[in-house]
């Protein structure tokens, strides 16, 4: 499976997965290789996709064969670099006296009613090299994300129905 930028675009995507061909939104900031956290940009390279998370309270489980798990209220993602468990799920509220910066996973918006979860940073994770790189769910029009692949509702469950147990992505630059 691979994404590239439409040419000419900045942040307007082709997915290709064997013979499905759907339109994506990518980082607000283009696609590099050098990612950092908070530019905006969509990190280049092989990334494999460890598992599905999904909300159960806005439609049935997915048809798929990766690893899936239901979202709970209380789930985030730690986008602060300077916090042990960056780039990492993490039970919210986060407690303490310092305010950790996070993702809610949970949204109101619905980008996260579907996610791939990337293995981006993660082996190992070096602090400020991007967190919370995501496949989620498209804004209204395709609009740009803050470094994620997005694709349309219908298009994602119809990806997630062709992925294999643990399928690869290759993001070109």
């Amino acid at each position: 499976m691979s994404v590239r930028r439409r040419p000419g675009a900045r942040h307007d995507g082709i997915l290709r997965c064997g013979g499905l061909t759907l339109p994506v939104a990518l980082g607000r900031s283009g696609v590099a290789f050098d990612k950092r956290e908070g530019d905006g940009r969509t990190p280049a390279g092989h990334w494999r996709i460890l598992r599905l998370l999904y909300r159960p309270d806005h439609g049935p489980r997915p048809v798929t064969r990766l690893p899936c798990r239901p979202l709970k209220p209380s789930d985030g993602w730690c986008d602060d670099a300077s916090d042990r468990r960056y780039n990492r799920p993490v039970a919210l509220p986060l407690g303490g006296a310092r305010k950790i910066s996070h993702e809610r996973m949970w949204r109101e918006d619905g980008l996260y009613d579907l996610v791939l979860v990337l293995d981006h940073n993660s082996r190992p994770r070096v602090a400020g090299r991007g967190s919370a790189v995501f496949v989620h769910l498209a804004r209204p029009g395709l609009r740009p994300t803050e470094g994620c692949v997005a694709l349309r509702r219908a298009d994602m469950l119809r990806l997630l129905a062709r992925l294999s147990r643990a399928p690869r992505l290759l993001i070109e630059a």
